[in-house]
């Protein structure tokens, strides 16, 4: 097509514009950092509407994250309008709670089958392993992980007993093929699915049912996935079986950023697209608008270290900027005072605090920087906590809900008898168990029989089922909100937190409550944006991600807006802020002791993780590391990162406590956080005592900032940025006559 004939494309570069305008036939956009990749998506499906006359309905767009979807149907819906509302555009697992809950019954599934989380996963391994001979001397974590990952991979127990002997964790293999066998068989007989079976389901519907294949390709014409370098085996054969038809298959990565291989994401899918598809175009963007071109040098010497790539040079639209610097700690606590004085003087300085970014390998490296920055009081912002559908109170209820919707499911049944208690003991559970098996039914239906299996508390346990049978026809009948409102009280867990809030346990009750109210708002809200009742909003609530909470935890109540994000690199991914610092840059802690144990797989791995931590950076990049760190309890020495010997030393300059450039902007007095400063020995009396990140004057020099203090008593020393016109500048505290500024 011709340019002119785009007017909807001329927002974009020249390489965005030719992945835009590609129209029939399979395409590889190899996206690299910061270059606009959804950008493109977006308007190449804008172009398809516009330009080609494509219906909306024929358009599918796949992301792994809910947060990604919504983002590119509110972006597609600024650019086209309305008729956004038609396309498909959902995660992988969204799309296959779509396909299963039309299609399910041909693969083994009844209507209201329930989704279960990690957690409930879990229970049903434990009860799986049960009776195994030698089983019990295995976490059931084990076998989680065994099945996830076969699930991952499209293998049954079958499969997994002539193979995956990498994946056995310890666990010898006829104990995780028993166990897998166990697992399914307890899982379709309460016609529950854990989240590999979404996909797996999906692709087994794909290859046995030709004509229902048939009619979702046909809604599914032009289809584009997103991060394709993250994709299993089981969304690559979702992917290829829903775009055999037509073969319009537009995929959209960076094998660079490849960092998931933990969770069975198979680089392989993206480096090898071109000989699954022979005739697919390629394109390349290059252009990358978030980082300086300093940073960007950075991270394309880093990542031509890797052979697994597709090749390609970022190249920055933004001038050089700021150097990378590299800072060299005695130890991790100094490591943590730096980054800390650094900080406390970017705020000072005018920076705001959520533009700043900490990252580190691995959550324990947060421990240290935690408590240094408590003590100079800068808020942070932990990403990585217990998110909302995972407390206690909303996964007591949503077992409530989610029994109410299929009453087979005996997992949530003993979830919903814990809280309150009822009456009945583990006992009698256990009996009604027992003849539920015997007579391959559910729990539900042994509580309904109980005054005749049971001898005592009959009665108690027949009363539960009755309510569990009244809250199912209400769940059909009513919206998300009403169903939990009703919930809530006619099972007396509202009750029952209420009592609590009498005894010591008041301001944890207080919170429960809080959080069912707030479980409430949640259902309201979902119901003002969707058609469905509590069935349909479950399926929504199980499909929330941890890296989709982040979004959320800004909005945490107990965080305020202004605060320094602290989080892992992989949580990072996606993410970008002004100023980052990545932290812990050793040997064992990136390459992780782990992924050195792998190989050159793993070492490539961490290498694309390390690329993904320095692309975060938009204005500025902080690298830190310490010459000795605490290992169990013992000071151990370090090693320098081997990464750092893939950056030419000339790409980042070395700073320390004494030296930090960027230290010496003026400092704002009226900036400095109250709860950094000191008192005086006297009014209007000099400063005898400081702990860094405090405003001062000195009678010379003028405004600075405490960047350091080193020493005690007499001997001790400050290091203070003034403005730029004087520098840094280290003085003995005891004859430096400084006061606080302000």
């Amino acid at each position: 097509m011709s340019n002119a004939s785009s007017p909807l494309l001329d927002a974009l570069n020249p390489a965005q514009r030719a992945a835009a305008e590609h129209h029939e036939g399979p395409a590889l956009v190899v996206a690299g950092a910061g270059s606009g990749k959804t950008k493109t998506v977006v308007h190449r499906i804008g172009h398809l509407l516009e330009h080609h006359g494509v219906y909306p309905n024929e358009i599918f767009a796949v992301t792994f994250t809910n947060k990604a979807a919504s983002e590119m149907k509110t972006r597609i819906n600024e650019l086209v309008g309305p008729q956004a509302e038609q396309l498909w555009v959902s995660t992988f697992h969204s799309s296959g709670v779509r396909i299963l809950r039309a299609y399910g019954e041909f693969v083994g599934l009844r209507s209201g089958f329930t989704i279960y989380d990690d957690s409930d996963q879990l229970d049903v391994m434990k009860a799986a392993l049960e009776g195994i001979p030698s089983a019990s001397e295995f976490n059931p974590r084990y076998l989680r992980s065994i099945i996830d990952k076969a699930k991952s991979n499209l293998w049954t127990p079958e499969d997994l007993a002539r193979e995956g002997d990498e994946w056995m964790s310890g666990m010898p293999r006829e104990v995780a093929v028993e166990g897998y066998r166990r697992y399914e068989s307890s899982m379709r007989r309460t016609n529950a699915i854990d989240f590999g079976d979404l996909l797996t389901l999906t692709v087994k519907l794909f290859r046995e049912q030709p004509n229902i294949l048939e009619k979702i390709q046909n809604r599914a014409v032009f289809i584009h996935v997103d991060e394709y370098q993250d994709t299993n085996k089981a969304q690559y054969e979702f992917a290829k079986l829903l775009s055999s038809k037509y073969n319009n298959l537009l995929v959209v990565g960076d094998p660079d950023q490849s960092i998931y291989r933990f969770r069975g994401a198979d680089i392989q899918n993206i480096l090898d697209f071109q000989n699954d598809y022979l005739d697919a175009a390629i394109y390349r963007l290059e252009e990358n608008y978030r980082s300086n071109a300093r940073i960007l040098a950075v991270a394309n010497k880093l990542i031509e270290q890797n052979s697994e790539r597709l090749e390609k040079v970022l190249r920055a639209v933004k001038p050089d900027g700021e150097p990378v610097r590299l800072y060299r700690a005695p130890d991790h606590r100094a490591e943590a005072e730096f980054v800390a004085n650094r900080i406390a003087h970017l705020q000072a300085t005018g920076t705001s605090l959520d533009k700043i970014a900490i990252l580190y390998r691995t959550n324990a490296q947060s421990r240290v920087l935690e408590e240094r920055f408590m003590r100079s009081q800068i808020p942070v912002r932990l990403i990585g906590g217990t998110s909302f559908y995972e407390r206690q109170e909303i996964k007591d209820m949503l077992a409530f809900a989610r029994l109410a919707v299929n009453t087979t499911d005996d997992l949530a049944l003993k979830r919903a008898l814990k809280r309150p208690r009822r009456g009945i003991g583990d006992s009698s559970i256990e009996k009604l168990e027992v003849w539920a098996k015997a007579n391959n039914t559910s729990l539900l239906t042994a509580f309904i029989q109980a005054d005749e299996i049971l001898e005592r508390s009959g009665k108690n346990a027949s009363e539960f089922a009755k309510l569990i049978l009244e809250l199912s026809e209400y769940a059909n009948e009513h919206s998300a909100e009403e169903f939990l409102k009703l919930t809530i009280d006619a099972t007396g867990y509202l009750e029952m937190l209420k009592t609590e809030m009498k005894t010591a346990s008041k301001a944890e009750a207080e919170a429960r409550i809080e959080n069912l109210n707030e479980l409430v708002n949640a259902a309201a809200e979902w119901d003002n944006e969707n058609h469905g009742n509590i069935e349909a909003y479950l399926d929504d609530a199980m499909l929330l991600s941890n890296v989709d909470d982040a979004k959320t935890k800004r909005n945490n109540k107990d965080v305020p807006e202004q605060a320094v994000t602290f989080m892992t690199m992989h949580n990072a991914k996606g993410l970008e802020f002004e100023e980052v610092f990545i932290v812990g840059l050793e040997e064992g802690l990136l390459p992780h002791r782990s992924s050195i144990a792998e190989g050159i797989a793993g070492l490539e791995e961490e290498r694309r993780l390390f690329y993904v931590a320095i692309t975060r950076a938009m204005e500025r990049l902080t690298m830190t590391l310490a010459e000795s760190r605490q290992v169990y309890g013992k000071t151990m020495p370090s090693e320098d990162s081997r990464f750092l010997d893939d950056i030419p030393k000339d790409l980042f300059v070395p700073v320390n406590l004494f030296n930090e450039s960027l230290a010496t902007a003026p400092v704002d007095a009226h900036r400095v956080p109250p709860a950094l400063r000191v008192q005086l020995e006297a009014a209007g009396g000099a400063i005898s005592s400081l702990k860094g990140g405090e405003g001062v004057v000195h009678p010379k020099f003028g405004a600075g900032k405490v960047l350091a203090v080193t020493g005690a008593g007499d001997r001790q020393e400050v290091m203070i940025a003034f403005g730029s016109d004087v520098g840094t500048k280290k003085l003995l505290l005891k004859y430096a006559n400084l006061v606080l500024a302000g």
